[in-house]
This record gives structure tokens, sequence and C-alpha cells, in this order.
């Protein structure tokens, strides 16, 4: 009987919580954390297992600790040889893109850790530089937020549409002035305003400085001729070893992540009948039965969590192997 064809999805900053390494600690996947340390300068291990949550807040270490769960969860996925269907494409929400490219055979872990490691102090970096927040409104529909964020910014308002990441789920990001504005003016389009903890205006224009920044460090990383596609944040489609994605990446920072169209490319054009999200906690998998009811959806946020079915391979998976 064919099994199913499965994308794999990963989660982003935000998700990370204290402690969330232990639950892999035990696996021979864990060894991939000394890598991680030696690549980016920071003890993985210790930010992973001791490190109190509010030192997690801060931008850079919560990148590379989510990134590094997602890296150590996959390969003790494909350790195991434990999925149930072929993996046709991968995924990943803002700084889980990255660990899709891993995933997906684009780039090796040390690659990929080196550039996380960097866009983490640069966006640090453009936070300090110009400060900023983000909001999420609920219940109303994109283009009524659409609407309500170019009124604002026609009336002088810093804001923008930062995640599209469901129905009835948008994040705006900018000035703090033109959040509070927003979350004023929520109500006139059905919808309710919740403000983020976040360190600034991700995926805004705010960005630009860490977006260039990261191009730099873009400039000197080795991206694989061929890999499984990874649909792209900044525009929802699937981009394989033809996809430029130097520019992908740096666009990511200042654009809006979008996640609904993303899930919809992967689950209608790419035809994945089941989302595999491996990474800390279920996010992805939240916002997926919002976005598209009748897909199955696993969260791997742990060794116990990863399921016992046989792994169906596809033909792109030897360059996934390679690429770890």
């Amino acid at each position: 009987m064919n099994q199913p064809s499965i994308g794999l999805v990963f989660p982003g900053q935000g998700t990370q919580k204290a402690g969330m390494g232990e639950v892999w600690r035990d696996t021979p996947s864990w060894k991939l954390t000394e890598s991680l340390s030696e690549a980016t300068g920071e003890d993985l291990s210790e930010l992973l297992l001791h490190t109190p949550a509010e030192q997690l807040l801060r931008t850079d270490l919560a990148q590379l600790t989510v990134f590094a769960v997602g890296v150590v969860a996959h390969a003790e996925m494909m350790r195991r040889d434990v999925l149930p269907g072929t993996v046709v494409a991968c995924a990943g929400h803002s700084l889980g893109e990255y660990t899709a490219l891993v995933a997906a055979g684009a780039l090796t872990v040390d690659a990929a850790a080196r550039l996380v490691a960097a866009r983490g102090r640069a966006m640090r970096d453009a936070t300090r530089m110009r400060e900023g927040t983000m909001g999420v409104l609920v219940a109303a529909p994109l283009p009524d937020v659409t609407e309500l964020v170019r009124e604002l910014r026609d009336e002088g308002a810093e804001l923008w549409v930062a995640n599209v990441n469901a129905p009835g789920q948008t994040v705006v990001s900018g000035s703090a002035e033109g959040i509070e504005l927003a979350a004023e003016r929520a109500p006139s389009i059905g919808a309710k305003a919740i403000r983020l903890k976040v360190a600034g205006a991700f995926h805004s224009p705010y960005m630009a400085p860490a977006a260039d920044a990261l191009r730099l460090a873009l400039r000197d990383t080795v991206f694989a001729p061929a890999h499984l596609p990874v649909v792209a944040n900044v525009d929802a489609r699937p981009h394989g070893g033809d996809g430029d994605w130097p520019e992908l990446a740096a666009r990511q920072l200042t654009s809006p992540v979008l996640w609904e169209q993303s899930v919809r490319t992967l689950t209608e054009e790419l035809g994945c009948r089941r989302l595999v999200e491996l990474g800390p906690g279920s996010t992805l998998a939240g916002m997926i039965r919002r976005i598209a009811p009748a897909i199955e959806v696993l969260s791997v946020d742990g060794p116990d969590a990863l399921p016992t079915d046989r792994v169906t391979r596809g033909v792109h998976d030897d360059a996934g192997r390679e690429g770890r």
C-alpha cells in the first residue's frame, strides 16, 4: 500500500522554553549539540538544559536553541527510520526555515548553524538601532487587517503585516506607537489585539540592517545544487536547487512570513497529506489545523512522540542525509 506524501515543518522563535533539550539528552542524536557549539561559539548543551527562560528571550539565543532542538529531532527521526510516508517537501516558520533547509539537504547542519548565529546577532543589533515591537490581530480576515494597516500608515504610523499565520491570525510589526494604534482600532474590524513580548519589529523594514548583515554571511555559504523543495516564507513557493536561497533568506527578514499560503502550497500543490512538526511545542500544528483541517498533523517535541512506522524514502532522501 502506498504511503502518503509528507511535509516536514519546523517552528521558529517564540517556541523556546527552559530545559527543552532534556527530553532529547539521552538520544544518540544529542551529540549534534557538540558540533553546533563548535560552529556557533555557544554552549548549546548548557542553553538547552540549564538556561533560564528569561535569558532565552534574547533573540540570538532563542533562535539557536529552537534550531538546535529541530535538527536533533530530525536527526533522531531519520536515525530511527520511522516516518510513515514519503517526505516530499519541507518548510519552516521564520527561523524554522533554516532547519527546513537542513532537513531538505540544502545546507549542512554546521553551515545552517553559523547562519542562524549570524542572523540572531544581526537581528539583535537591529533592534538596538531601532526599537519596535509586534502584536497579533485575532479573528479579523486578512484583507481587513491589511486595509487597517494601510490606513494607519497613511496617517503616519509605522506598521506592517509581519506574519500571515492562519485564518484569523495575523501578526503586525512596527513602532510601539503603531502597534498601540492597531490595538485601539482592532475592534473596528472585529479583531482582538494581543501584544507580543518580543525584542523588535521583526519581518518589517526595521530589520533592513539585519538583512544587510545577513547577506554578508550568506555570500560565503554553499547551498546544495539539488535538494528537496523548501517552501519559502517570502513567496510561499517551493524552491529546490534552482532557488536563490541567499536572496530568499535575506528578504525574509524584512518581508511577511506567508505561513498560511505555505501550508496550502504543501497540502494542495505538493500533495502532502501528513505534516510532521519537529521542534519544541506544537504551535505550528495549531495553525495547520485551522488552515487545512483535513490534513493529519503530528508534533514531535520529544522522542516519545516519534512515529513507529518505517519510513518510505523518496528519491531525494539521500540528499537529505548528506545535508545533515
